[in-house]
């Protein structure tokens, strides 16, 4: 990025920097981050002061906190980096957090963990809290608690002007509505207060499977995960294709493996008379299920915490049939050598299926699985990991439902995340998109559109 008059006087208003550079590497780097105008933000005030001055100029606005949820290239235009807005205090009195945006869910589980309380954060502590809960968020708490942004309290909110909005059920039902659930669609969420859940601990891990053992744990899978009670908050089963990397343990290393992952709620030995059933279809070669305390909450489902260049995409599933997990084994088992990493089929259902007290606009409620799929994208495979990935996905089309989860899509047209809602709510959050962000300055990657013409006013102004 090179300095102009221009962007003098926008690092002239900043508590925090302009940058030539992202000052880390995002945790999918591959896609291009090329702004116009980088902004290394320190507060709300740098959100809005860069937002006017953007809309000034008919630039298009994206934000960045961690980088995991980069969808597409964000290039000219202005990306707005949040690492920086790092701070996280917790009222154990209310059971609530408040934590600005650049906030990993690592702080919010260790600050929360001091006081016997867990948020409902995803598989990976890693992973951004504000963009995860913005798009629904599932972890390992939401069977039992219902999504990330089902315990939203309240939002500090960025527009497309800059001005700045404190958000609740009471001050602005349709905004309030419309955040939980749409993602960045409608300004820069600079602060969030969420509840915080009463749990300490957890009976929770994972149980590994040889390859040869695929077909035999996904069938077993598909039958017992069908009825399973809400005190087992997450548990899903996964294809590894694992890198040999000394870390992994030597019987993992280099290897395709089932993973069986898994949280019970209610104490070791009904969590252990549940799970047995799992525990007997094969001999595993590595068990780790144990009572946890959750801030090692991240032991159940291990997920990278490197960067790596990745396409990922999925689906809700409205049952895990025998025909479907034939399928999958068909499209992506241990016979194919693919570049796929990862496939997972995530147990929803039980809180998740219900409204919260103050409804949202939470996508995929109705499903009852949901498939993930990461393909990696290195210079050799790039070219064929997309068409991979959404072959996979193909795969369970009978049994796909209306909806899917908004965080769980990888990148996607603005036809289809429109297509995320049914009709009535569709409209609802484009009146609110309208009113908030008339002329799409937000939503890089995730953008819900009434007409791509109306956007083709931004973008491509010179800055000077």
């Amino acid at each position: 990025m090179t300095t102009t008059p221009a962007t003098e006087q926008l690092a002239a208003q900043l508590a925090g920097r302009l940058l030539t550079q992202p000052a880390f590497t995002p945790f999918n780097p591959a896609f291009a981050v090329r702004p116009a105008v980088l902004v290394s933000a320190e507060n709300t005030r740098d959100v809005a002061s860069t937002v006017t001055w953007a809309a000034r100029r008919g630039l298009r606005v994206a934000v960045m906190a961690t980088g995991h949820g980069i969808t597409a290239p964000i290039e000219d235009g202005v990306l707005i980096t949040t690492e920086r807005m790092n701070t996280v205090s917790v009222d154990h009195q209310a059971r609530t957090a408040t934590l600005q945006a650049g906030v990993r869910w690592a702080q919010v589980v260790e600050a929360a963990a001091a006081h016997g309380l867990a948020p409902v954060n995803g598989s990976s502590s890693a992973v951004g809290a504000v963009g995860y809960t913005l798009g629904g968020g599932t972890g390992p708490l939401s069977r039992a608690y219902g999504f990330a942004a089902d315990h939203v309290r309240r939002a500090r909110l960025v527009d497309a002007t800059g001005t700045v909005h404190d958000v609740d059920a009471t001050s602005d039902p349709d905004l309030f509505w419309a955040l939980r659930g749409g993602k960045g669609n409608f300004g820069i969420v600079t602060e969030l207060e969420i509840d915080l859940m009463p749990v300490a601990d957890l009976y929770g891990g994972s149980v590994f499977y040889p390859a040869h053992a695929a077909h035999d744990v996904l069938h077993a899978f598909a039958s017992w995960s069908t009825d399973l009670p809400q005190s087992v908050s997450t548990t899903s089963v996964a294809l590894l294709r694992l890198p040999p990397l000394p870390e992994i343990p030597e019987p993992l290393r280099g290897q395709f493996v089932v993973q069986l992952r898994y949280a019970h709620l209610e104490g070791a030995e009904p969590g252990a008379a549940l799970l047995e059933p799992m525990r007997t279809v094969a001999a595993p070669l590595v068990d780790t299920v144990q009572d946890i305390p959750y801030s090692a909450v991240d032991s159940i489902h291990q997920d990278p915490t490197d960067p790596m260049p990745f396409r990922d995409g999925g689906a809700g599933m409205t049952s895990l049939p025998a025909a479907a997990v034939d399928a999958l084994l068909e499209a992506a088992g241990p016979e194919q050598d693919i570049p796929l990493p990862l496939v997972e089929v995530r147990l929803l259902g039980g809180a998740m299926a219900r409204q919260p007290a103050v409804p949202n606009a939470v996508s995929g409620r109705d499903a009852a699985y949901a498939l993930s799929v990461v393909g990696l994208m290195t210079d050799e495979t790039a070219p064929l990991v997309p068409g991979l990935v959404d072959g996979v996905v193909d795969a369970v089309a009978p049994w796909r439902t209306t909806s899917d989860l908004f965080n769980f899509i990888g990148p996607a047209t603005s036809e289809r995340v429109a297509g995320l809602w049914d009709a009535r709510d569709r409209a609802r959050l484009l009146n609110v998109k309208r009113r908030l962000d008339p002329t799409g300055m937000f939503g890089a990657g995730h953008t819900l559109a009434w007409a791509e013409a109306d956007y083709l006013g931004l973008a491509q102004t010179p800055i000077g």
